[in-house]
Protein backbone atom coordinates (compact mmCIF):
# COMPACT_ATOMS: atom_id res chain seq x y z
CA UNK A 1 0.00 0.00 0.00
CA UNK A 2 2.83 2.08 0.71
CA UNK A 3 4.58 1.55 -2.53
CA UNK A 4 1.86 2.51 -4.46
CA UNK A 5 0.88 5.83 -2.69
CA UNK A 6 4.71 6.24 -3.35
CA UNK A 7 4.24 5.52 -7.00
CA UNK A 8 1.41 7.45 -7.46
CA UNK A 9 2.57 10.36 -6.30
CA UNK A 10 6.03 10.18 -7.91
CA UNK A 11 4.83 12.25 -11.27
CA UNK A 12 5.76 15.88 -11.08
CA UNK A 13 2.59 17.03 -12.03
CA UNK A 14 0.53 15.18 -8.93
CA UNK A 15 3.42 16.97 -6.73
CA UNK A 16 2.25 20.13 -7.98
CA UNK A 17 -1.57 19.53 -8.02
CA UNK A 18 -0.77 18.46 -4.49
CA UNK A 19 1.26 21.30 -3.27
CA UNK A 20 -1.25 23.59 -5.27
CA UNK A 21 -4.13 22.46 -3.18
CA UNK A 22 -2.34 22.13 0.49
CA UNK A 23 -1.48 26.01 -0.52
CA UNK A 24 -4.65 27.43 -0.86
CA UNK A 25 -5.73 24.88 2.37
CA UNK A 26 -3.02 26.91 4.31
CA UNK A 27 -3.71 30.36 2.79
CA UNK A 28 -7.03 29.84 4.21
CA UNK A 29 -6.65 28.56 7.24
CA UNK A 30 -3.79 30.75 7.84
CA UNK A 31 -3.85 34.21 6.30
CA UNK A 32 -1.31 35.85 8.64
CA UNK A 33 1.45 33.11 7.58
CA UNK A 34 -0.07 32.23 4.33
CA UNK A 35 1.56 35.96 3.05
CA UNK A 36 4.83 34.96 4.57
CA UNK A 37 4.88 32.17 1.68
CA UNK A 38 5.65 33.88 -1.42
CA UNK A 39 9.30 33.64 -0.88
CA UNK A 40 9.09 30.25 -2.03
CA UNK A 41 6.97 30.77 -4.90
CA UNK A 42 9.38 33.88 -5.54
CA UNK A 43 12.28 31.83 -5.14
CA UNK A 44 11.48 29.04 -7.47
CA UNK A 45 10.20 32.01 -10.18
CA UNK A 46 13.58 33.70 -9.63
CA UNK A 47 15.32 29.73 -10.00
CA UNK A 48 13.56 29.43 -13.40
CA UNK A 49 13.92 32.67 -14.69
CA UNK A 50 17.85 32.63 -14.44
CA UNK A 51 18.19 29.71 -16.75
CA UNK A 52 15.08 30.65 -19.44
CA UNK A 53 17.59 33.05 -21.03
CA UNK A 54 20.98 30.93 -21.73
CA UNK A 55 17.93 28.02 -22.71
CA UNK A 56 16.22 30.40 -25.26
CA UNK A 57 19.80 31.47 -26.86
CA UNK A 58 21.17 28.40 -27.03
CA UNK A 59 17.54 26.60 -28.63
CA UNK A 60 17.27 29.55 -31.02
CA UNK A 61 20.80 30.02 -31.73
CA UNK A 62 21.11 26.28 -32.84
CA UNK A 63 17.99 25.82 -34.18
CA UNK A 64 18.73 28.07 -37.05
CA UNK A 65 22.43 27.10 -37.85
CA UNK A 66 21.14 23.20 -37.98
CA UNK A 67 18.40 24.56 -40.49
CA UNK A 68 20.86 26.12 -42.63
CA UNK A 69 18.29 28.03 -45.27
CA UNK A 70 18.56 31.63 -43.66
CA UNK A 71 15.65 31.97 -46.43
CA UNK A 72 13.86 29.47 -44.27
CA UNK A 73 14.41 31.57 -41.17
CA UNK A 74 12.20 34.60 -42.45
CA UNK A 75 9.58 32.14 -44.15
CA UNK A 76 9.21 30.42 -40.45
CA UNK A 77 8.63 33.74 -38.81
CA UNK A 78 7.18 35.46 -40.99
CA UNK A 79 3.96 32.11 -40.58
CA UNK A 80 4.63 32.70 -37.12
CA UNK A 81 3.85 36.21 -37.54
CA UNK A 82 0.93 35.46 -39.51
CA UNK A 83 -0.61 32.89 -37.17
CA UNK A 84 -0.15 35.19 -34.12
CA UNK A 85 -2.01 37.84 -35.61
CA UNK A 86 -4.81 35.96 -36.55
CA UNK A 87 -5.32 33.98 -33.34
CA UNK A 88 -4.59 37.43 -30.83
CA UNK A 89 -7.75 38.52 -32.95
CA UNK A 90 -9.94 36.23 -32.46
CA UNK A 91 -9.12 36.25 -29.27
CA UNK A 92 -9.66 39.62 -28.71
CA UNK A 93 -13.02 38.93 -30.76
CA UNK A 94 -14.60 35.99 -28.72
CA UNK A 95 -13.86 38.12 -25.22
CA UNK A 96 -15.65 40.68 -26.47
CA UNK A 97 -18.85 38.83 -28.00
CA UNK A 98 -18.55 36.54 -24.78
CA UNK A 99 -18.55 39.49 -22.34
CA UNK A 100 -21.93 41.11 -24.27
CA UNK A 101 -23.31 37.75 -23.97
CA UNK A 102 -23.22 37.46 -20.24
CA UNK A 103 -23.07 41.25 -19.36
CA UNK A 104 -20.81 40.28 -16.08
CA UNK A 105 -20.72 44.19 -14.96
CA UNK A 106 -24.32 44.92 -15.69
CA UNK A 107 -26.19 46.64 -12.46
CA UNK A 108 -23.18 47.36 -10.42
CA UNK A 109 -23.42 50.99 -11.14
CA UNK A 110 -20.68 52.36 -10.32
CA UNK A 111 -19.10 55.65 -9.87
CA UNK A 112 -16.06 55.73 -11.22
CA UNK A 113 -14.88 59.10 -9.42
CA UNK A 114 -15.48 57.37 -6.02
CA UNK A 115 -12.85 54.73 -6.84
CA UNK A 116 -9.55 55.48 -5.56
CA UNK A 117 -7.37 55.46 -8.40
CA UNK A 118 -3.91 55.02 -5.78
CA UNK A 119 -4.25 51.56 -5.81
CA UNK A 120 -3.65 51.20 -9.40
CA UNK A 121 -1.27 54.01 -10.18
CA UNK A 122 1.79 52.02 -10.88
CA UNK A 123 0.43 50.12 -13.18
CA UNK A 124 -1.74 53.22 -14.91
CA UNK A 125 2.12 54.71 -14.87
CA UNK A 126 3.93 51.64 -16.66
CA UNK A 127 1.23 51.75 -19.08
CA UNK A 128 1.51 55.24 -20.11
CA UNK A 129 4.91 54.59 -20.70
CA UNK A 130 4.63 52.17 -23.20
CA UNK A 131 4.65 53.60 -26.67
CA UNK A 132 5.39 51.49 -30.26
CA UNK A 133 9.02 53.28 -30.46
CA UNK A 134 9.51 51.98 -27.07
CA UNK A 135 8.78 48.67 -27.79
CA UNK A 136 11.22 48.32 -31.13
CA UNK A 137 13.74 49.99 -28.97
CA UNK A 138 12.55 47.54 -25.67
CA UNK A 139 13.95 44.98 -28.09
CA UNK A 140 17.42 45.73 -28.38
CA UNK A 141 19.92 45.44 -25.92
CA UNK A 142 22.28 48.07 -24.68
CA UNK A 143 24.72 45.34 -24.65
CA UNK A 144 25.30 41.68 -25.61
CA UNK A 145 25.27 40.64 -21.95
CA UNK A 146 22.70 43.19 -20.67
CA UNK A 147 20.13 40.75 -22.83
CA UNK A 148 20.75 38.24 -20.39
CA UNK A 149 20.97 40.49 -16.90
CA UNK A 150 17.55 41.99 -17.75
CA UNK A 151 15.77 38.47 -18.19
CA UNK A 152 13.49 39.81 -20.83
CA UNK A 153 13.29 37.00 -23.77
CA UNK A 154 12.88 39.41 -26.46
CA UNK A 155 16.14 41.31 -27.03
CA UNK A 156 17.85 37.32 -26.38
CA UNK A 157 15.87 35.51 -29.03
CA UNK A 158 17.07 38.91 -31.19
CA UNK A 159 20.60 38.31 -30.00
CA UNK A 160 19.97 35.18 -30.73
CA UNK A 161 18.80 35.11 -34.30
CA UNK A 162 22.12 37.43 -35.44
CA UNK A 163 23.97 34.65 -33.68
CA UNK A 164 22.41 31.92 -35.36
CA UNK A 165 22.23 33.43 -38.87
CA UNK A 166 25.95 33.99 -38.51
CA UNK A 167 26.34 30.64 -37.74
CA UNK A 168 24.64 29.22 -40.42
CA UNK A 169 26.25 31.71 -43.33
CA UNK A 170 29.85 30.55 -42.01
CA UNK A 171 28.34 26.55 -42.52
CA UNK A 172 31.39 24.15 -42.00
CA UNK A 173 33.86 26.34 -39.99
CA UNK A 174 31.52 27.27 -37.34
CA UNK A 175 30.00 23.36 -36.73
CA UNK A 176 32.44 23.03 -33.66
CA UNK A 177 30.82 25.96 -31.70
CA UNK A 178 27.24 25.06 -32.91
CA UNK A 179 28.34 21.52 -31.15
CA UNK A 180 29.15 23.43 -28.45
CA UNK A 181 26.01 25.54 -28.25
CA UNK A 182 24.08 22.21 -28.31
CA UNK A 183 25.93 20.32 -25.29
CA UNK A 184 25.37 23.75 -23.04
CA UNK A 185 21.94 23.61 -24.11
CA UNK A 186 21.30 19.44 -23.25
CA UNK A 187 23.05 20.96 -19.72
CA UNK A 188 20.75 23.88 -19.14
CA UNK A 189 17.94 20.79 -19.60
CA UNK A 190 19.15 18.69 -17.27
CA UNK A 191 19.97 22.15 -14.16
CA UNK A 192 16.02 22.71 -15.59
CA UNK A 193 15.43 19.13 -14.23
CA UNK A 194 16.98 19.29 -10.90
CA UNK A 195 15.05 23.07 -10.55
CA UNK A 196 11.44 21.66 -11.57
CA UNK A 197 11.87 19.29 -8.24
CA UNK A 198 11.21 22.69 -6.39
CA UNK A 199 8.03 23.26 -8.23
CA UNK A 200 5.62 22.21 -5.76
CA UNK A 201 7.22 23.66 -2.92
CA UNK A 202 6.87 26.89 -5.68
CA UNK A 203 3.51 26.18 -6.46
CA UNK A 204 2.52 25.95 -2.70
CA UNK A 205 4.14 28.99 -1.52
CA UNK A 206 2.45 31.41 -4.74
CA UNK A 207 -1.02 30.11 -4.25
CA UNK A 208 -1.27 30.40 -0.58
CA UNK A 209 -0.28 33.73 -0.63
CA UNK A 210 -2.50 34.81 -3.08
CA UNK A 211 -5.51 33.29 -1.34
CA UNK A 212 -4.10 34.87 2.37
CA UNK A 213 -3.40 38.38 0.73
CA UNK A 214 -6.44 38.37 -1.46
CA UNK A 215 -9.05 35.83 0.50
CA UNK A 216 -11.40 33.94 -0.87
CA UNK A 217 -14.05 36.68 -0.75
CA UNK A 218 -12.37 38.89 -3.69
CA UNK A 219 -13.38 35.94 -5.49
CA UNK A 220 -17.51 35.88 -4.78
CA UNK A 221 -17.28 39.70 -5.01
CA UNK A 222 -16.81 40.07 -8.55
CA UNK A 223 -17.53 35.97 -8.64
CA UNK A 224 -19.68 36.75 -12.36
CA UNK A 225 -16.46 38.20 -14.03
CA UNK A 226 -14.14 35.73 -13.26
CA UNK A 227 -16.90 32.90 -13.75
CA UNK A 228 -17.52 34.45 -17.29
CA UNK A 229 -13.60 34.41 -17.95
CA UNK A 230 -12.96 31.01 -17.06
CA UNK A 231 -15.59 29.83 -19.19
CA UNK A 232 -14.54 31.90 -22.08
CA UNK A 233 -10.60 30.56 -21.82
CA UNK A 234 -11.85 27.11 -21.32
CA UNK A 235 -14.04 27.50 -24.87
CA UNK A 236 -11.46 29.06 -26.62
CA UNK A 237 -8.62 26.27 -26.02
CA UNK A 238 -11.19 23.96 -26.76
CA UNK A 239 -13.52 25.09 -29.56
CA UNK A 240 -10.83 27.99 -31.27
CA UNK A 241 -7.14 26.28 -30.65
CA UNK A 242 -9.13 22.58 -30.37
CA UNK A 243 -10.21 23.64 -34.28
CA UNK A 244 -6.77 24.32 -35.09
CA UNK A 245 -5.44 21.08 -33.50
CA UNK A 246 -7.96 19.09 -34.75
CA UNK A 247 -6.95 20.37 -38.72
CA UNK A 248 -3.49 19.52 -37.66
CA UNK A 249 -4.73 15.89 -36.97
CA UNK A 250 -4.51 16.32 -33.23
CA UNK A 251 -6.42 15.40 -29.99
CA UNK A 252 -6.86 18.69 -27.85
CA UNK A 253 -7.42 16.52 -24.98
CA UNK A 254 -4.40 14.24 -25.88
CA UNK A 255 -2.40 17.49 -26.26
CA UNK A 256 -3.14 19.27 -22.80
CA UNK A 257 -2.62 15.72 -21.51
CA UNK A 258 0.96 15.11 -22.87
CA UNK A 259 1.45 19.37 -21.51
CA UNK A 260 0.17 18.44 -18.04
CA UNK A 261 2.59 19.37 -15.51
CA UNK A 262 3.86 22.76 -17.38
CA UNK A 263 0.12 23.31 -17.76
CA UNK A 264 0.29 23.07 -13.63
CA UNK A 265 2.97 25.00 -12.50
CA UNK A 266 1.87 27.66 -15.20
CA UNK A 267 -1.35 27.51 -12.88
CA UNK A 268 0.42 27.06 -9.58
CA UNK A 269 2.43 30.16 -10.47
CA UNK A 270 0.11 32.00 -12.33
CA UNK A 271 3.26 32.58 -15.13
CA UNK A 272 3.67 31.14 -18.35
CA UNK A 273 7.91 31.65 -17.76
CA UNK A 274 8.51 29.12 -14.99
CA UNK A 275 6.87 26.00 -18.16
CA UNK A 276 9.17 27.67 -20.83
CA UNK A 277 11.68 25.40 -20.76
CA UNK A 278 10.14 22.29 -20.60
CA UNK A 279 7.55 23.30 -23.17
CA UNK A 280 10.46 23.68 -25.63
CA UNK A 281 11.85 19.91 -24.74
CA UNK A 282 8.88 18.73 -24.82
CA UNK A 283 7.58 19.93 -28.22
CA UNK A 284 11.10 19.14 -29.45
CA UNK A 285 10.33 16.01 -28.30
CA UNK A 286 6.87 15.57 -29.82
CA UNK A 287 8.52 15.59 -33.11
CA UNK A 288 8.35 19.27 -33.77
CA UNK A 289 11.61 20.50 -35.55
CA UNK A 290 14.26 22.53 -32.99
CA UNK A 291 14.21 25.28 -35.67
CA UNK A 292 10.73 25.67 -35.68
CA UNK A 293 10.33 25.72 -31.58
CA UNK A 294 12.80 27.96 -30.87
CA UNK A 295 11.70 30.16 -33.10
CA UNK A 296 8.24 30.39 -32.64
CA UNK A 297 7.78 29.97 -28.59
CA UNK A 298 10.02 32.56 -27.17
CA UNK A 299 8.60 35.00 -29.72
CA UNK A 300 5.13 34.05 -29.04
CA UNK A 301 5.66 34.93 -25.29
CA UNK A 302 6.09 38.32 -26.47
CA UNK A 303 3.10 38.44 -29.89
CA UNK A 304 1.10 35.55 -29.03
CA UNK A 305 -0.70 36.37 -25.39
CA UNK A 306 -4.19 34.77 -26.32
CA UNK A 307 -5.04 34.70 -22.59
CA UNK A 308 -4.48 38.79 -22.06
CA UNK A 309 -6.00 39.37 -25.42
CA UNK A 310 -9.39 37.61 -23.89
CA UNK A 311 -8.65 39.14 -20.49
CA UNK A 312 -8.80 43.02 -21.96
CA UNK A 313 -11.55 43.10 -24.57
CA UNK A 314 -13.64 40.96 -21.34
CA UNK A 315 -12.72 43.76 -19.23
CA UNK A 316 -13.45 46.57 -21.03
CA UNK A 317 -16.41 45.59 -21.06
CA UNK A 318 -17.10 44.47 -17.88
CA UNK A 319 -15.94 48.46 -16.96
CA UNK A 320 -18.36 49.97 -19.54
CA UNK A 321 -21.44 48.22 -18.00
CA UNK A 322 -19.99 48.83 -14.53
CA UNK A 323 -19.96 52.86 -14.40
CA UNK A 324 -23.06 52.98 -17.33
CA UNK A 325 -20.81 54.17 -20.31
CA UNK A 326 -22.12 52.87 -23.45
CA UNK A 327 -19.75 51.89 -26.17
CA UNK A 328 -20.88 51.99 -29.56
CA UNK A 329 -19.73 49.83 -32.18
CA UNK A 330 -16.84 51.94 -33.76
CA UNK A 331 -15.62 52.46 -29.89
CA UNK A 332 -15.39 48.97 -29.39
CA UNK A 333 -13.57 48.16 -32.43
CA UNK A 334 -10.88 51.09 -31.92
CA UNK A 335 -10.70 49.29 -28.55
CA UNK A 336 -9.98 45.60 -30.42
CA UNK A 337 -7.78 46.96 -32.46
CA UNK A 338 -5.41 48.88 -29.97
CA UNK A 339 -5.81 45.66 -27.89
CA UNK A 340 -3.70 43.94 -30.39
CA UNK A 341 -0.60 46.60 -29.99
CA UNK A 342 -0.82 46.68 -26.06
CA UNK A 343 -1.20 42.97 -25.27
CA UNK A 344 2.39 42.71 -27.08
CA UNK A 345 5.14 42.18 -25.13
CA UNK A 346 3.80 42.44 -21.75
CA UNK A 347 5.22 38.74 -20.41
CA UNK A 348 7.99 40.56 -18.84
CA UNK A 349 5.97 43.09 -16.90
CA UNK A 350 4.85 42.46 -13.73
CA UNK A 351 1.20 42.34 -13.94
CA UNK A 352 1.68 42.22 -17.75
CA UNK A 353 -2.57 41.99 -18.04
CA UNK A 354 -3.26 45.18 -16.28
CA UNK A 355 -0.87 46.93 -17.82
CA UNK A 356 -2.30 46.37 -21.01
CA UNK A 357 -5.34 47.09 -19.67
CA UNK A 358 -4.09 50.25 -18.18
CA UNK A 359 -2.42 51.00 -21.71
CA UNK A 360 -5.53 50.59 -23.53
CA UNK A 361 -8.03 52.56 -22.17
CA UNK A 362 -5.17 55.41 -21.33
CA UNK A 363 -4.99 55.37 -25.55
CA UNK A 364 -8.66 55.07 -26.65
CA UNK A 365 -9.98 57.66 -23.79
CA UNK A 366 -13.35 56.69 -24.15
CA UNK A 367 -14.27 54.79 -20.50
CA UNK A 368 -12.77 56.29 -17.05
CA UNK A 369 -9.22 55.20 -16.15
CA UNK A 370 -9.70 54.76 -12.20
CA UNK A 371 -12.20 52.10 -13.45
CA UNK A 372 -9.89 49.45 -13.70
CA UNK A 373 -9.63 49.39 -9.45
CA UNK A 374 -12.87 47.43 -9.80
CA UNK A 375 -10.65 44.51 -10.68
CA UNK A 376 -7.66 44.91 -8.64
CA UNK A 377 -9.10 42.27 -6.06
CA UNK A 378 -9.29 39.19 -8.77
CA UNK A 379 -6.33 40.31 -11.07
CA UNK A 380 -3.75 38.13 -9.54
CA UNK A 381 -7.06 34.91 -9.46
CA UNK A 382 -7.47 35.72 -13.27
CA UNK A 383 -3.77 36.06 -13.74
CA UNK A 384 -3.85 32.58 -13.78
CA UNK A 385 -6.27 31.40 -16.07
CA UNK A 386 -4.25 34.37 -18.49
CA UNK A 387 -1.26 32.40 -18.43
CA UNK A 388 -2.55 28.72 -18.52
CA UNK A 389 -4.42 30.21 -22.26
CA UNK A 390 -1.61 32.29 -23.24
CA UNK A 391 0.77 29.09 -22.44
CA UNK A 392 -1.05 26.79 -24.46
CA UNK A 393 -1.34 29.62 -27.68
CA UNK A 394 1.96 29.05 -27.93
CA UNK A 395 2.67 25.37 -27.91
CA UNK A 396 -0.54 25.30 -30.70
CA UNK A 397 1.41 28.22 -32.42
CA UNK A 398 4.90 25.77 -32.77
CA UNK A 399 2.99 23.01 -33.92
CA UNK A 400 0.83 24.83 -35.96
CA UNK A 401 3.85 26.52 -37.62
CA UNK A 402 6.03 23.34 -37.80
CA UNK A 403 3.42 21.27 -39.83
CA UNK A 404 2.75 24.42 -42.27
CA UNK A 405 6.51 23.99 -42.80
CA UNK A 406 6.71 20.27 -42.94
CA UNK A 407 9.37 20.32 -39.99
CA UNK A 408 7.63 17.67 -37.84
CA UNK A 409 7.77 13.95 -37.33
CA UNK A 410 4.62 12.53 -37.79
CA UNK A 411 6.02 9.10 -35.91
CA UNK A 412 7.36 10.87 -32.62
CA UNK A 413 3.91 13.15 -32.55
CA UNK A 414 1.90 10.01 -32.37
CA UNK A 415 4.51 8.35 -30.09
CA UNK A 416 4.49 11.14 -27.82
CA UNK A 417 0.37 12.11 -27.71
CA UNK A 418 -0.49 8.38 -27.47
CA UNK A 419 1.41 7.31 -24.38
CA UNK A 420 1.79 8.61 -21.06
CA UNK A 421 5.08 10.30 -20.71
CA UNK A 422 5.38 8.63 -16.89
CA UNK A 423 7.58 11.08 -15.15
CA UNK A 424 9.39 9.24 -13.00
CA UNK A 425 12.72 8.23 -10.76
CA UNK A 426 15.03 9.56 -13.73
CA UNK A 427 13.67 12.81 -13.82
CA UNK A 428 16.49 15.48 -13.84
CA UNK A 429 18.61 12.69 -12.98
CA UNK A 430 20.89 12.77 -15.78
CA UNK A 431 20.41 8.92 -16.51
CA UNK A 432 18.75 8.35 -19.86
CA UNK A 433 15.93 5.98 -20.61
CA UNK A 434 16.36 3.18 -23.11
CA UNK A 435 12.91 3.12 -24.44
CA UNK A 436 12.99 7.31 -24.91
CA UNK A 437 12.55 8.06 -28.32
CA UNK A 438 15.07 11.33 -28.06
CA UNK A 439 18.55 10.88 -27.43
CA UNK A 440 19.39 13.70 -25.26
CA UNK A 441 20.18 15.13 -21.54
CA UNK A 442 17.29 17.24 -22.23
CA UNK A 443 14.93 14.15 -22.36
CA UNK A 444 15.92 12.76 -19.15
CA UNK A 445 13.93 14.99 -17.10
CA UNK A 446 10.91 14.05 -19.04
CA UNK A 447 11.34 10.24 -18.19
CA UNK A 448 10.19 6.80 -19.21
CA UNK A 449 6.97 6.30 -22.03
CA UNK A 450 4.80 4.00 -20.52
CA UNK A 451 2.36 2.73 -22.50
CA UNK A 452 -1.15 4.20 -21.87
CA UNK A 453 -4.08 1.98 -20.72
Amino acid sequence: MRISIRKAIKPLYVQVLIGMLLGIAFGALQPSHGTDMKVLGDAFIKLVKMLVAPIVFATVVTGIAKMGDIKAVGRVGLKAMIYFEVVTTAALAIGLIVAHLINPGRGMNVDPHSLNLSAVAGYAKVAQEQSLSQFFMHLIPESFVGAFVHGDILPVVLIAVLFGLALAHAGERASLLVSIVDQFLHTMFGVIGYVMKFAPVGAFGAIAFTVAKYGLGSLLALGHLMLAFYITCILFVFVALGAVLKLCGINVFRFLGYLRTELLITLGTASAEPALPRLLEKLERMGCEKSVVGLVVPTGYAFNLDGVCIYLTMAVIFISQATNTPLTLGQELTILLMGLFTSKGMSGVPGGGFVALAATLSSVHVLPLSAIALLVGIDRFMGEARAVTSIIGNAVAAVVVAKWEHAYDPMKMRSALYRIDGEGENEGAGVRSQSSPVPSIASDMIGRDVPAR
